[in-house]
């Protein structure tokens, strides 16, 4: 396995971490993937469907972290969203709409409007792999 650095020569910060993309808008998922690449990270995915993301769940394999668009071909993603709460995977949400389409259920998630800004993105979930600063 190759290790992504960054250009002080320390590991990219997703670098070794399998992301779940589960995105509807082709370009939007490819640039996603891409950029998380470039940053170290494996992609699961992308899912453009529910059905897609729900194989990609019962595949048995690892996941570290998710980023789910709230509304996918008019389904909405919370199913997938509450499985990967349960499995304690970190993620966040993307989506066109204002926080209060995601409910009171998924209020500590992070919620990232659309344009996304691809690179803070990834910055912010690789913050939530590492968990709280001690």
């Amino acid at each position: 396995m190759t290790i992504s650095r960054t250009s002080s020569g320390q590991p990219a910060p997703l670098t070794g971490r399998r992301v779940f993309v589960v995105e509807d808008e082709y370009f939007l998922a490819d640039d996603i993937s891409a950029t998380f690449r470039a940053l170290g990270a494996e992609i699961a995915g992308p899912a453009g469907h529910i059905e897609d993301a729900v194989e990609i769940l019962r595949d048995g394999s690892t996941l570290d972290a998710a980023v789910l668009d709230v509304n996918i071909h008019s389904e909405m993603i919370f199913p997938i969203a509450r499985e990967l709460k349960a499995r304690k995977v970190p993620f966040v949400f993307t989506t066109g709409y204002e926080r209060v389409t995601v409910g009171p259920e998924f209020q500590d998630v992070p919620l990232i409007e659309k344009p996304i800004d691809v690179a803070a993105m990834a910055r912010k979930l690789a913050a939530l792999i590492a968990g709280p600063a001690r």
